[in-house]
């Protein structure tokens, strides 16, 4: 089994930054593909960003293209969440997601297999 832990949420006002971290712990090998997603209160949880297992290609929604970098270190079994520029609605909470077999981006909620429980981010106007 593999947990995820994520931390660096928070609350900032809007125009700030914030930097999510997930570490991942256990059956570590397993974890591939990797992903962030949020789910804002009375809201469905969305993806945010994905990264593939090597790095070398994300893919990003377009509500936060060119605001947030995803980024992994792979030796660390960490993954990140760089959030810049930060708008209130971009507060919710703010979920780690890894798959095991995909090695390349997932954009898919139903895809994911393990889950982190989530670090709430709240940006003030």
């Amino acid at each position: 089994q593999v947990q995820l832990v994520e931390s660096g949420g928070g609350s900032v006002q809007a125009g700030g930054s914030l930097r999510l971290s997930c570490a991942a712990s256990g059956r570590t090998f397993s974890v591939k593909a990797m992903g962030w997603f949020r789910q804002a209160p009375g809201k469905e949880r969305e993806f945010v960003a994905a990264i593939s297992w090597s790095g070398s290609n994300t893919h990003y929604a377009d509500s936060v293209k060119g605001r947030f970098t995803i980024s992994r270190d792979n030796a660390k079994n960490t993954a990140y969440l760089q959030m810049t520029s930060l708008k209130p609605e971009d507060t919710a909470v703010y979920y780690c997601a890894a798959a095991r077999f995909d090695y390349g981006l997932v954009l898919a909620y139903s895809e994911y297999d393990f889950w982190g429980q989530g670090t709430q981010v709240t940006v003030s106007s």
